[in-house]
């Protein structure tokens, strides 16, 4: 039952990424319910079989819109790097504000926010720099999607299946190998960019020794490919960049 009870929710969580819920539903109470945990955990991330990396993570959704929370921290014998990032959605899924902090080794920050009806981004190098603004010409339903955060990418593969797949006696069926391109921002490189996702079937992959069958999406863009295994609560377990080796498991 509680599998099922997840599944109902990030179904829930995804379908708000893409499409706006009826007004008597966004309309709230006069004392609005907790947010509930939609995903929690933390993923390792290993390059050549050794962990070099951790992102600790939360999703939230509650009456007032959905919460994205996530720490990246290197592992011990590597160059430290460490970097927090907030993401607030709208009932509806579109960008209230996205923020993150470098604490390690330096201190750049940045906020994303809507502007009218397009995107600024205000950043500087340091909580006493004064800081600067640049705006996108992007909808606030553009999707982030950061560098460190590995969590942003199963968001996104969230909203590509609300957008293009259809929920069917508790199952996810899409079209296979059809892609479908999503906007997205960089906020650390300040760069828009468009990803193509595919579903791809379901695999067999071997995740610390056991064998599991999984849905497969493949996300290309010109920032590089990457395949995202998701089980059917439709959280991911596997992420593999082919092109630098770099791994990232659940743990």
């Amino acid at each position: 039952m509680r599998s099922r009870t997840v599944m109902k929710a990030v179904i829930h969580i995804a379908l708000a990424l893409c499409c706006s819920l009826p007004a008597v539903l966004l309309a709230g109470s006069p004392k609005e319910p907790p947010a509930q945990t939609v995903d929690s955990g933390s993923f390792g991330v290993f390059m050549g079989g050794k962990r070099v990396a951790t992102e600790i993570f939360s999703v939230y959704q509650g009456s007032a819109g959905s919460s994205v929370r996530s720490e990246f921290k290197t592992e011990a014998g590597v160059e430290k790097a460490a970097q927090n990032s907030e993401l607030e959605l709208s009932p509806n899924g579109e960008l209230k504000s996205y923020q993150w902090k470098e604490t390690t080794p330096g201190e750049s920050q940045a906020l994303v926010f809507p502007n009218q009806d397009f995107l600024t981004e205000r950043f500087s190098k340091s909580p006493v720099d004064k800081p600067l603004e640049q705006p996108f010409l992007l909808p606030a339903s553009t999707s982030i999607l950061d560098d460190y955060f590995l969590i942003q990418r199963e968001v996104l593969a969230w909203k590509y299946l609300a957008t293009t797949c259809k929920q069917e006696n508790g199952q996810i069926s899409c079209p296979l190998k059809q892609p479908v391109q999503l906007g997205t921002l960089n906020a650390h490189t300040r760069q828009s960019m468009l990803v193509n996702v595919q579903y791809a079937g379901r695999e067999k992959v071997t995740i610390r020794g056991t064998d599991r069958e999984l849905i497969r999406l493949d996300m290309k863009s010109e920032g590089g490919d990457w395949a995202l295994w998701l089980d059917d609560q439709l959280k991911v377990q596997r992420i593999l960049d082919a092109g630098s080796s770099t791994e990232i498991i659940r743990d």
